[in-house]
């Protein structure tokens, strides 16, 4: 520990780059690791964090709640399948609106029969809607008091609905996004499309019957239709389009950046060793152990790493509570101890080519003039 801590008083400015530009690699690792949750809610969030367990869309939906459409009689296959506790129609929809007599916008509106199969499973602020003409709001984009208005096939006010509650990550296909009951959302739909006859749902919301699990609900509602999916709410998520491909395009990054931090202190300790192989031969020379020298060594990559980490960490934390565009950052807890332990042990790691040519160093060389071989 004495000669760490002696060595990187006498080198601040060297240690102290290093120690920045580990903080700084740490910082852009988790930024985005941030962009990806924040542009994967913003995606599917109103699926993950909605309250059915299970959702059951038509097969040519392909996993998309907006692209699928279950037929009355597909509706009566699912809902009469052994374990079903509950049931309810699930629709959504993107309208053209305003917000608070602002320009119009683009604004997803989800439709449930009932707020234990469909509506937000937490609420940041204010209640679920108890009544006609109430939704609750994605909180990225809507305040309790707001009053949405949604137009109609030509371009007038067709329903009015007045935000009674917001809801963190409940977002849909990156669009500001409302909950509200089905009556309201039917009639909403009928003004866009005045032409239709009906509005049918685009999934069945369910909730399995007391001693059966999602997955068996999930099974058992398969192997009754070929045209029914039926889908766990976090497969709903996971397995929407596009949600693999935005992970897949991270996770190469993520790598990139795994490898650059271990890269980095291994070649930086390695030339430090190199550099500094008369002085280690002489202190060998004088009765210093191999190993003190190895723990020396690894106490200055702790050090550097794990200050990168608090450097990092302090970076990201104010802009972990930003918002760009539409997709909000949140601080990850997870990502944050995930990325500490891995990177630690990537250090730890990438330093032993600098130990083990400290490990042979024979005290010999000392009288021979060796030392730098």
């Amino acid at each position: 520990m004495f000669l760490a801590l002696r060595e990187i008083r006498r080198a601040k400015v060297r240690f102290g780059l290093l120690i920045a530009a580990v903080g700084l690699l740490v910082f852009l690792i988790l930024i985005q690791q941030a962009l990806q949750n924040g542009l994967l809610t913003s995606f599917v969030g109103a699926i993950e964090r909605q309250s059915a367990p299970v959702l059951v869309y038509s097969v040519d939906g392909q996993k998309t709640l907006q692209g699928s459409v279950v037929t009355p009689d597909l509706q009566a296959t699912i809902e009469g399948v052994d374990g079903v506790g509950a049931s309810g129609r699930l629709g959504q929809r993107t309208f053209t609106g305003t917000i608070d007599g602002g320009d119009e916008v683009d604004i997803a509106l989800l439709g449930y029969d009932d707020p234990k199969l469909g509506a937000p499973e937490e609420l940041a602020s204010g209640r679920l809607p108890e009544g006609p003409g109430e939704a609750v709001g994605s909180a990225t984009d809507f305040a309790v008091g707001d009053r949405v208005v949604l137009l109609d096939s030509d371009g007038q006010a067709a329903t009015d609905l007045e935000v009674v509650g917001t809801a963190d990550d409940v977002q849909i296909q990156v669009t500001p996004t409302l909950f509200a009951a089905w009556d309201d959302y039917e009639g909403a739909a009928l003004a866009a499309n005045p032409d239709a006859t009906a509005v049918l749902p685009n999934a069945i919301a369910l909730r399995p019957a007391d001693g059966v699990t999602d997955e068996q609900l999930v099974a058992r509602v398969n192997d009754a239709s070929d045209e029914a999916d039926a889908l766990t709410r976090q497969q709903a998520a996971d397995e929407a389009p596009g949600v693999a491909q935005v992970r897949q395009s991270f996770q190469v990054i993520f790598l990139l950046y795994g490898l650059v931090v271990p890269l980095v202190t291994g070649l930086f300790f390695l030339i430090i060793t190199f550099q500094k192989a008369g002085a280690l031969t002489l202190l060998r020379a004088i009765g210093a152990r191999a190993g003190t020298l190895v723990r020396s060594l690894l106490v200055q990559v702790l050090i550097v790493v794990g200050g990168g980490l608090l450097v990092g960490i302090a970076l990201y934390a104010p802009l972990s509570q930003a918002q760009v565009g539409s997709i909000a950052l949140r601080f990850d807890v997870g990502a944050v101890v995930f990325w500490s332990v891995l990177l630690l042990v990537l250090g730890l790691l990438s330093a032993l080519a600098s130990a083990r040519r400290v490990l042979r160093i024979d005290p010999i060389e000392a009288t021979t003039g060796g030392g730098n071989r």
